[in-house]
């Protein structure tokens, strides 16, 4: 191949054919890029690996179920030959050179038409990086730029996303890394912020300068009176051409009364959207080394707000057919009603020796987990002075992740 330097361009492959000639790891590789990218894919091999079966079984590629024959490539604008035989990818070669297709090569980029690019995407700008077929030094710099990007460090200044409007964004469980590269990006987008106690608050200082801040913890006292306020906030401010982030901790509709404010604005006609987040009821256990599902241990898990305990007017908590589950129960601000919970649950069946994990802080640097069993958990809260936040998990999946404790 003469050794002029490659001429990038950008492919817009929807709904136009591109075939993939083998069914193996590159393949599976390159498969689902070709999906996103809207083109329409087809798969030629004898064989294929269980994850391009899979895209099969869905709809989202064609595949021919045998050898290359140079005919696969009639109508086609790409083609990538991975297959692990030289003579197949020279055919394959050969065939799209004759009908002018462009060629990735697998095995050979001397021999090929077209490179593939290290390529990684972040607010709607592409990058893609080439360095004379050195695949993992590409990455490595594709990397360095998308996270330059992501930081703020690499980018031209650009308007930030002033459609009035209010997003409510999850923050996950507390680690500021632990927030979606979406939530991340609604929030530097925003006029307003209204943010939770439990929101990852480091990142409030990275809002830039002009950007208002509303502090929950400052509203008026009381549950219901706060809500209100915060729907007022939310909705004003939206109606007065504004863009607001309402930045809330976990996930918006774990136990958050995300709903009530998206009630709040449709009712108000402003438009809403929601950016999800990490629930702690999963992302904490996850962090401490505890899964709350395990093959042949739970084939289920509840997760249940314990601010109220059992036997209260208002619970809305079947704590007697908790207690008759097997499954692993998970425990949301808990801490002050885990004793009584923890009596209801023996009283509906569980056992009194049932594994109980305490997460207190869970992502955060003060993170520890305190174990204990059913009989013993309020003691233990106590002894080691348990204060939220916190998550309990009720379960033989504690035992599986401390076994040496439970032995």
């Amino acid at each position: 191949m003469d050794d002029f330097p490659t001429y990038p361009s950008g492919l817009r492959l929807a709904h136009r054919r591109v075939v993939v000639v083998g069914g193996g790891h590159v393949a599976q590789r390159r498969v689902p890029q070709l999906i996103a990218a809207g083109a329409d894919v087809h798969v030629v091999s004898p064989v294929v690996t269980p994850a391009i079966e899979g895209l099969v079984g869905s709809g989202e590629v064609t595949w021919h179920e045998r050898g290359f024959e140079p005919a696969d490539l009639d109508g086609s604008w790409y083609c990538i030959a991975a297959t692990d035989d030289v003579e197949v990818n020279e055919q394959v070669s050969a065939a799209a050179e004759e009908r002018r297709v462009f060629c990735v090569r697998s095995d050979d980029g001397t021999r090929a038409t077209a490179w593939t690019p290290a390529t990684g995407r972040h607010d709607g700008v592409t990058v893609a990086v080439l360095s004379n077929r050195e695949p993992q030094r590409s990455a490595r710099i594709r990397d360095e730029i998308v996270e330059g990007m992501r930081e703020g460090e690499i980018g031209a200044k650009r308007q930030r996303d002033h459609a009035p409007g209010v997003v409510l964004v999850g923050g996950g469980p507390g680690e500021p890394e632990l927030i979606s590269v979406a939530g991340r990006k609604a929030l530097m987008d925003a006029d307003v912020v209204v943010a939770d106690r439990l929101a990852p608050r480091e990142l409030l200082g990275d809002l830039p300068p002009d950007v208002e801040l509303v502090d929950v913890a400052k509203l008026p006292r009381g549950r219901s009176a706060q809500q209100e306020e915060i729907n007022r906030i939310i909705v004003e401010r939206a109606l007065a051409g504004k863009r607001v982030v309402r930045f809330k901790g976990g996930d918006n509709f774990v136990f958050g009364r995300g709903y009530e404010e998206v009630i709040a604005c449709r009712e108000a006609g402003v438009p809403v959207t929601v950016v999800p987040g990490l629930s702690s009821s999963i992302s904490v256990p996850g962090v401490a080394g505890i899964p709350v599902t395990h093959r042949g241990v739970a084939h289920e898990f509840t997760v249940i707000s314990g601010h109220l305990p059992p036997g209260h007017p208002e619970s809305l908590v079947n704590w007697a057919a908790v207690g008759a589950l097997s499954g692993t129960v998970v425990l949301m601000m808990a801490v002050e009603n885990a004793p009584l919970i923890a009596a209801a649950l023996v009283e509906g069946g569980r056992a009194p020796s049932t594994p109980v994990a305490v997460v207190a802080e869970g992502t955060m640097p003060g993170q520890r987990t305190v174990y204990a069993t059913l009989a013993t958990l309020g003691g233990e809260i106590t002894a080691h002075a348990v204060r939220p936040p916190a998550i309990i998990v009720v379960g033989d999946v504690v035992a599986v992740a401390a076994p040496e404790v439970y032995a």
